[in-house]
């Protein structure tokens, strides 16, 4: 059968994928590189891996944005993950499935586990090899590099991109060998790979990794060799109410692994879908809280009239910016408005242009935003993210955007700025939180 690779678009962003097999079933494979939808398939033993993964169901494979055969980004302009979680929506959607297990490995294990937690009603299920939930050296991953072992390693990156150092990987021939280092040169040049690696180690999805309620099957590197250390896989199994772990034993070949041990396991993990019941009453969210300072002595100072006047003004340029940022109102209580977004820099960006258009109406507008697990009733979200968002909010000064740790260490590539506004202690909040202002480069 002719092969058909075909494009998605997230907007102006095109986006590769490839459909085979059929069945009742779909596997989204999200692969780390080096990855390229056509140059992978010259290989005969990985034709063989991806045969297998179709067996009995639909395999969509893809090359995520900036990689591949999908469009290429400048280093200077990396997206953050929550545009990667929605490229793997907007496959979904051009592939005509309306859900899929998503298989991922390495650094884009980040982006299926933020799609499962985020979409539980598209994710069936999570396929995680060698999974990271963070990158950087702290006092719960002491096994990761510090910053500085990052950046030795990103220059080293950028000098060594395109070549294999001696030993790293054993070669059938002359031939796997050329093939190898073309399906590196086809992934992403060496300044996009950097760049992406500089986002992937600020980015942290310890905090949202409760909020997966989909069955997961986590395969981890059984003997730790570089960053895909099998510790990773058992925090994040450790933290998922429905995931189970398994190892395999590394190879030196060009596939790092046994693909046929790979493709039983995703055999097995099939097998057991039916027997899962997922909580599909729990979203992962950004929640928006907004009010007017001062809005009781302006109400005195204006009088009814000319307050509602004020009022209407600030609705309607509020509700003007969720819908272009993609927010959902939730509700709105006088002066204060209360919105959700499926991605936190939507959900910033959209707080700092509501501060900055309302402050031409002689307001001030203070904000704050969290992320993580809500309850969904009704169409409405509750729990105890909305009260982290709310108090978040009220701990704002006026014309600012406060939000919480876990909302910061998910837009890195945003091209978000944050001042650290240090330790604080939120009502009815047990804990201290680390918040954070979050501003725009001068000029954006």
């Amino acid at each position: 059968m002719p092969r058909s690779v075909k494009y998605a678009w997230n907007v102006d962003v095109s986006l590769a994928y490839e459909v085979t097999g059929d069945g009742e079933n779909t596997l989204l494979l999200l692969s780390c590189a080096p990855t390229n939808i056509d140059i992978q398939r010259e290989h005969s033993r990985f034709v063989e891996y991806l045969d297998r993964l179709a067996h009995g169901r639909r395999l969509i494979v893809t090359d995520r944005r900036g990689t591949g055969l999908s469009d290429r980004f400048s280093p200077t302009e990396i997206p953050p993950v929550e545009s990667l979680t929605d490229d793997l929506g907007c496959v979904l959607d051009a592939a005509g499935s309306e859900q899929a297990v998503v298989m991922a490995e390495g650094e884009t294990a980040m982006v299926a586990m933020l799609f499962a937690a985020a979409h539980p009603d598209r994710c069936a299920g999570l396929i995680l090899l060698d999974p990271i939930a963070a990158w950087l050296q702290s006092p719960e991953t002491p096994w990761m590099p510090t910053p500085e072992q990052w950046e030795a390693e990103m220059s080293d990156t950028r000098s060594r991109w395109g070549t294999v150092p001696p030993g790293a990987i054993s070669f059938a021939d002359e031939a796997e060998r050329e093939w190898y280092l073309r399906l590196v040169r086809g992934t992403v040049p060496p300044g996009g790979l950097a760049a992406e690696m500089a986002r992937w180690i600020r980015t942290d999805v310890r905090d949202i990794l409760p909020a997966i309620h989909v069955p997961v099957l986590i395969l981890v590197n059984g003997e730790g060799t570089g960053y895909a250390h099998p510790r990773s896989g058992r925090l994040i199994a450790d933290r998922l109410p429905a995931a189970r772990l398994d190892s395999y034993q590394p190879d030196a070949s060009v596939f790092g692994t046994d693909p046929v041990r790979v493709a039983d396991a995703v055999d097995a993990f099939f097998d057991q879908l039916g027997a899962f019941d997922p909580l599909l009453d729990r979203v992962l969210a950004t929640v928006l809280f907004t009010d007017i300072v001062g809005s009781t002595e302006r109400a005195v100072e204006m009088g009814d009239h000319r307050w509602r006047q004020l009022l209407e003004q600030h609705h309607a340029i509020t509700r003007q910016l969720l819908r272009r940022w993609r927010g959902e109102e939730l509700d709105v209580a006088g002066d204060g408005f209360f919105a959700r977004f499926d991605g936190p820099a939507r959900g910033i960006r959209c707080a700092l242009d509501i501060a900055n258009e309302t402050r031409q109406l002689g307001i001030e507008v203070r904000a704050g935003l969290h992320t993580g697990e809500c309850e969904l009733v009704d169409g409405k979200v509750g729990g105890l993210a909305v009260h982290i968002g709310a108090r978040v909010a009220g701990m704002a000064g006026a014309g600012e955007v406060l939000v919480s740790r876990t909302v910061r260490d998910l837009v890195a590539g945003s091209g978000i700025q944050f001042e650290d506004r240090g330790l604080n202690a939120l009502k009815g909040i047990p804990g201290e939180w680390e918040l954070y202002a979050a501003k725009l480069p001068v000029g954006t």
